[in-house]
């Protein structure tokens, strides 16, 4: 059994920097990525627009560069966020929106994931005129939606934790106050996050990641498997079966964003770095959450290939790849004389159930 679909845009997904870039860029091409979103959440941040990086932030326009250099110009569009910061301001968004860099922001909670201890609370940018400035240029809010000041009997449970407290005490409020902004809201882990989004207007979105449709928290934790170990946390059956139910919907809401995280070494003696490595082998994980087959290959090409792009504005590519049912392995991503253990591999998984291939 196989199928051919045109390539695809990760609208989510991280590439770090320096040699790892290099090897993940390449990762994604090998998977069949006609463009990318690259989240901002360098070491500094890109929290500038314009301009040379600096020792204290990187700017859109350089990080886009290098993306482009270590991809060979391969990719349709790139997408870099601004990092929001407490430093963020209307008039940066103006001057961004006008320069046509700028097409997006990422918030983060404080401390909430890799490379996030640079973030402001979401009331600043409801309240300091930076979300009514995105609004008014048409600029995207890519929104982490957790908060993660709760108390630990609040912060993860089956009937509390911090993505659906996000989600009905702050995003309601965003929508209502600024109805015009248009919101991907990031790697949805939870049935009420996807309820949300179905139930906003067309201007609301929300990507989903192949773990959080394959796997729940009893998967991480049966044998600690940490390198299934990402922020949002993956949840309890029915919070899957949520985020299945809306993936294979075919609604347009609903689109790939991979949070493909990168780390060299996952696991150290003081912890366990967030971040599940799906570079070379998404599409074939995504495939493997819907059980594709004919009935639904029309809403897996929706949610893996058209809802995305047709969302954030971008050219959909005219060529094609193959997902053909029958087994693949994957070897460590070798990086320098380190590796990136692709989540597969690291949840004791000898092979993909699905192979993928190019048409270059």
């Amino acid at each position: 059994m196989k199928f051919t679909f045109p390539k695809w845009y990760d609208l989510h997904a991280h590439f770090r920097q320096d040699n790892i870039l290099t090897a993940t860029i390449q990762s994604h091409l090998n998977m069949a990525c006609a463009g990318i979103l690259a989240m901002p959440n360098t070491k500094p941040p890109v929290t500038r627009v314009t301009g040379e990086n600096t020792n204290q932030y990187w700017t859109i326009e350089s990080y886009k560069a290098e993306l482009e250099r270590a991809s060979n110009g391969q990719f349709l569009d790139i997408i870099v966020p601004l990092y929001l910061t407490k430093d963020t301001n209307a008039e940066m968004i103006k001057e961004g929106a006008k320069s046509g860099l700028l097409k997006s922001c990422k918030y983060s909670p404080p401390h909430g994931t890799t490379n996030s201890e640079f973030g402001a609370p979401i009331k600043t940018y409801m309240e300091n005129g930076v979300f009514q400035a995105m609004s008014d240029a048409g600029v995207i809010l890519n929104i982490h939606g957790e908060e993660h000041g709760l108390s630990g009997e609040d912060y993860f449970g089956e009937n509390s934790n911090a993505e659906d407290y996000f989600y009905k005490n702050y995003v309601p409020e965003i929508v209502k106050q600024f109805p015009n902004l248009k919101i991907v809201c990031e790697h949805i882990t939870t049935k009420t996050a996807a309820d949300f989004v179905q139930n906003a207007g067309d201007n609301i979105a929300a990507t989903i990641t192949p773990q959080h449709l394959l796997y729940t928290v009893a998967d991480l934790l049966q044998g600690l498997k940490y390198h299934l170990y990402c922020l949002p946390l993956v949840k309890f059956e029915k919070d899957r079966q949520a985020l299945l139910n809306a993936a294979t919907s075919g609604h347009a809401k609903f689109f790939a964003g991979t949070d493909s995280a990168p780390h060299t070494t996952k696991a150290t003696e003081c912890g366990c770095a967030a971040g599940c490595f799906t570079g070379d082998i998404a599409p074939q994980l995504y495939a493997e959450s819907f059980d594709l087959d004919e009935s639904n290959k029309e809403a897996f090409e929706n949610f893996l290939c058209l809802n995305g792009p047709k969302f954030y504005g971008l050219s959909l590519s005219d060529e094609t790849f193959t997902l053909e049912k029958m087994p693949q392995e994957f070897p460590n991503l070798k990086v320098g004389n380190q590796e990136i253990i692709p989540l597969t591999n690291g949840m004791g998984r000898p092979s993909l159930a699905w192979s993928l291939s190019k048409h270059d």
